[in-house]
């Protein structure tokens, strides 16, 4: 499995992730698993009394894990000084020390200030609460303009990415250019090689519509480009699966029939999509991973179990430590 290959990559190179929730016994239960196996450095948030009382009500042992209490933090006036310093006149000394009060704040500064490699939330956190802080103060990697997010799906030996399904709710065609980009940098980084197909419910012109244009809109302006991958569109997700389909709607294309990499034309779209495939299709859904940010910064679901929890530790270890 692809993230089993990770972890032993990333294993014993000392990658520090913070774990914004601390206190979530699934949280701490990944934790306590990676630091066993030397796969990260988990650095849990949340007050000593919370997390302590997790740890004995669960039967973890949290020997030699880091702890770290924002109420306690000796460095946090540093610390707010530096957030008001990002935030450009946007918050005031007061301000920024009531944000540091959240771990969600606070983590993502310990990443911004180098005390962190990554950070991995959202065990209780809103994707937005997740994905604003990041925004906020990590900001975009130079020469990226948005963050998506893709989804790695595995079922046995198959392997596909699906994006973006978890952050940008209607993109237009210049933001489903850079997405497509983005999640085929993410294919090959989990050494998937990207065929991209932008998705929609017409295959090359058999239907009209906004969304329709805008998916093939982005289709032509991708294939202007000087690209070392296939990407084709706009198609229905049959015609980019079937061969059989393929032959019959786009006996020309590269991509049609043999797709791996998977564009929706929204959130809607995409949410659903990966959804279906993992509740009724029997794929795994690991995700999301944040791409375009200028740090190892990803979300979970609220619903993230712990294995879920640990997979996801690996993925941004392997964003820091594999350049993926």
């Amino acid at each position: 499995m692809i993230v089993e290959d990770l972890a032993k990559k990333v294993a014993g190179k000392d990658v520090s992730i913070v774990f914004t929730e601390g206190w979530d016994p699934r949280v701490m239960g990944a934790a306590v698993r990676l630091k066993k196996g030397n796969v990260v450095r988990p650095i849990l948030l949340g007050e000593h009394e919370q997390v302590n009382a997790c740890a004995t009500e669960n039967g973890f042992d949290i020997t030699g894990i880091e702890v770290i209490a924002p109420s306690e933090y000796p460095d946090i006036d540093k610390m707010a000084v530096r957030m008001v310093e990002l935030r450009r006149g946007r918050l005031d000394m007061e301000a920024a020390r009531q944000a540091l009060t959240q771990t969600n704040y606070f983590g993502t500064m310990l990443v911004e200030m180098g005390k962190a490699d990554g950070l991995l939330g959202g065990a209780t956190y809103s994707t937005a609460d997740t994905v604003r802080p990041a925004l906020q103060l990590v900001k975009t990697a130079p020469g990226q303009s948005l963050v998506s997010s893709a989804f790695l799906m595995e079922k046995g030996d198959d392997h596909c990415l699906m994006g973006d399904c978890a952050i940008n709710r209607d993109p237009n065609p210049d933001e489903l250019v850079e997405i497509a980009i983005q999640t085929a940098a993410t294919a090959r980084a989990f050494g998937i090689e990207p065929k991209v197909a932008l998705l929609s419910y017409s295959s090359f012109g058999s239907a009209t519509g906004h969304c329709v244009a805008k998916m093939s809109e982005a289709a032509i302006r991708l294939k202007r480009m000087p690209l070392d991958f296939d990407v084709d569109g706009e198609m229905q997700f049959d015609c980019a699966v079937s061969p059989e389909v393929a032959a019959l709607k786009a006996p020309e294309s590269k991509v049609a029939g043999h797709a791996n990499t998977f564009i929706f034309p929204n959130l809607s779209s995409g949410n659903i999509g990966y959804k279906i495939a993992a509740r009724l299709g029997g794929w795994e859904a690991i995700g999301p991973v944040l791409q375009g940010l200028n740090a190892p910064i990803n979300d979970l679901s609220r619903g993230a179990n712990e294995e879920e929890i640990y997979k996801m530790a690996v993925v941004t270890a392997a964003q820091k430590a594999l350049g993926i």
